[in-house]
């Protein structure tokens, strides 16, 4: 809320009293606007423009900031000199309600409310949030003037600070039906700010070790994170408004203002999905690891499908995450915890990375995805060594990314038996999928150049002349490739549900992205032009969302896979992918509404436009691929 001139505005929520609205006006919504960092929503409120800004600063290669687990939100005002703003918060930041326990902290013109459930069970989650830590809010700076704190009942809060402008009890005790609020003063020379966050002191639990937050190592204690935290915010702000700059021009020379649009919306997304972590027993840093919430992906933790498509804003913008988070996954199978041929797919149930059964007969690997999974690995592995030069890193895990990834694909990655993959990981598994033997060759390459055994390269290139050259995995007319392929060990064959023969499918073969992306001709150049010109014989009919599917039978696209088969495409055919991506993001029916950033979408059938299948997952990373092309590694620098 607002006060203008003594007269108090509601800005956003609902500040109503239980027999009605008290006597407060609607301030008008002038606009909204989103940026790499930001969100904005410019209102109006009697004489005074009123301005909201969002923001999440974005700083991978300052681990110690970008750990810490808080936002600010800034308000500022013009057009009067009479301007108060009022932000309130309750239990519902917690994740549940109930049993909830209110701590005050001030000290120096700084304030804090911590909001935390009494006897909540460590490492709890529901509907993808946290339930064990602490909600955190807090306003004020050293030489902060008129800011006020108070809790207690949130129709008795609101209505007294809208009749009075003022509040009273900073530190009663919470009750159900409480909030916690800030007051303060906003004029055209000192805006409002304050900080959100949910802090976990322990954020992950590694095989049976606690992980804290990196932060940790600098910051003992909440309070005087968040005080750094508030301190930083003119230098912070300073350097988001240099990055998004960077992040805009190159999004917009490599690809258009559509894609501008992609990216902008992609990176919160992709970060926001990672906890960056330490031992809490030893804080040390040098043991730094990153690991990734899988979100709508049945809840897991450093699934290695997740991690992978990823890569490109890792590639562009901090290329050390390739090593923090692959190395949870190698120390976990150097730990001999994993026995199975093959990369492991994941690391369990977030926020547990104890790891699953790694038993041939158990049931949970009728989820894994082998060759998904072990050339995931290699292609990692390789882009962070490549990009920083660290070959004793690359020593260290050769052996044990041999035995457990490049060996099973030189056996495995061309004639392939059943395989579940990210394609077809919800309809079931299917023989001699042709992304899977692309990737196989191209991450066998590469694992020969990582390693110095060129025997594994040679091997790579084998398969893309197979798959490629003579024809394995292309139509007759070597039109384009085909979904899946004949060997000399099988017949392929595609289930019903996916519609299709072999030598009449398709499939958007991103996975030559890699390859182009390090120089390494793998495959040959024809190989990407056949699949840009197929591509744009493929485009739906559909009036909602047109564009063209993952593989030949799907009524649906996704929209990493799109943008990555995009990004080694003809100018032409990249314009048209990019605008199906855009269309998708611009659609609004019932079904999108208040849906974060989704992975695949329907393209087709009574539902077309709406999300399909995954949402709010830190996969959209991949879309920094056009980029990541036109730029090279370690392009922007935030």
């Amino acid at each position: 809320m607002a006060r203008v001139d003594g007269k108090p505005y509601t800005l956003m929520g609902m500040p109503f009293t239980p027999k009605g609205a008290f006597p407060a006006n609607l301030a008008t919504t002038l606009g909204s606007q989103y940026t790499v960092t930001r969100t904005f929503f410019n209102m109006l409120a009697g004489n005074a423009t009123i301005l909201l800004d969002f923001f999440t600063p974005i700083t991978p290669n300052d681990l110690v900031k970008q750990s810490m687990p808080f936002s600010y939100l800034t308000v500022s005002a013009s057009g009067s000199s009479n301007v108060q703003v009022y932000v309130d918060f309750d239990d519902t930041w917690t994740g549940q309600t109930g049993s909830t326990v209110s701590q005050f902290s001030s000290s120096n013109g700084y304030s804090m409310y911590e909001l935390s459930v009494q006897g909540a069970p460590t490492y709890a989650v529901k509907d993808d949030q946290a339930l064990w830590g602490s909600a955190v809010f807090a306003a004020g700076n050293a030489s902060a003037t008129g800011v006020q704190a108070g809790n207690g009942n949130m129709y008795a809060m609101r209505s007294a600070w809208a009749t009075n402008g003022s509040l009273s009890g900073g530190n009663n005790k919470y009750q159900t039906g409480d909030v916690v609020a800030f007051a303060s003063p906003v004029t055209t020379a000192s805006n409002a700010t304050f900080i959100i966050g949910y802090v976990r002191d322990e954020v992950v639990n590694y095989m049976g070790q606690p992980q804290t937050g990196y932060y940790r190592s600098v910051f003992s204690d909440t309070f005087s994170a968040v005080q750094a935290y508030i301190n930083g915010y003119s230098n912070t702000s300073t350097a988001a408004q240099l990055t998004q700059g960077f992040i805009a021009n190159n999004s917009i020379s490599s690809a258009g203002t559509e894609y501008s649009t992609i990216t902008k919306l992609a990176t919160r997304q992709a970060y926001g999905g990672c906890d960056i972590t330490i031992p809490k027993d030893t804080l040390d840093t040098n043991s730094t690891m990153i690991f990734v919430d899988g979100m709508s992906s049945a809840g897991s933790i450093q699934s290695t499908d997740v991690v992978y498509p990823i890569f490109p804003i890792w590639y562009v913008m901090s290329p050390e995450w390739f090593k923090y988070t692959l190395e949870p996954l190698l120390q976990y199978i150097q730990a001999g915890k994993w026995s199975l041929p093959y990369f492991v797919q994941s690391l369990g149930t977030y926020p547990n990375a104890v790891g699953t059964s790694n038993s041939s007969s158990s049931s949970s690997t009728s989820s894994n995805q082998p060759i998904e999974n072990s050339g995931d690995a290699l292609i990692l592995a390789y882009a962070y060594t490549n990009i920083t030069g660290d070959t004793a890193w690359a020593q260290k895990y050769t052996p044990l990314l041999q035995k457990y990834a490049a060996d099973y694909l030189v056996t495995n990655g061309l004639n392939q038996g059943s395989q579940l993959s990210s394609d077809v990981a919800t309809t079931g598994p299917v023989i001699n999928q042709t992304n899977l033997a692309i990737k196989s060759a191209i991450a066998l390459n590469m694992f020969g150049k990582m390693s110095g055994n060129t025997n594994y390269s040679t091997i790579g290139q084998s398969f893309a002349k197979q798959l490629y050259t003579n024809g394995l995995a292309t139509d007759a007319n070597k039109s384009h490739f085909t979904f899946t392929y004949g060997s000399s060990n099988s017949s392929a064959s595609i289930p019903a549900a996916l519609g299709a023969t072999p030598s009449s499918s398709y499939v958007q073969t991103y996975d030559l992205l890699p390859d182009s992306l390090f120089n390494l001709s793998t495959f040959p150049a024809d190989a990407l032009t056949m699949q840009s010109n197929f591509y744009a014989t493929q485009f739906s009919n559909s009036t909602v969302t047109p564009g063209v599917p993952l593989y030949s039978g799907a009524d649906f696209g996704d929209t990493t896979a799109t943008i990555w088969a995009a990004a080694i495409a003809s100018n032409t055919t990249r314009t048209v992918l990019v605008q199906e991506i855009q269309n998708f993001l611009n659609q609004t029916s019932r079904e999108n509404e208040g849906v974060p950033y989704a992975d695949r979408w329907k393209i087709s059938g009574p539902d077309a436009g709406a999300w399909f299948e995954n949402k709010a997952r830190p996969t959209v990373g991949g879309h920094y691929a056009i980029m990541a092309h036109f730029y090279g590694p370690g392009s922007i620098t935030p």
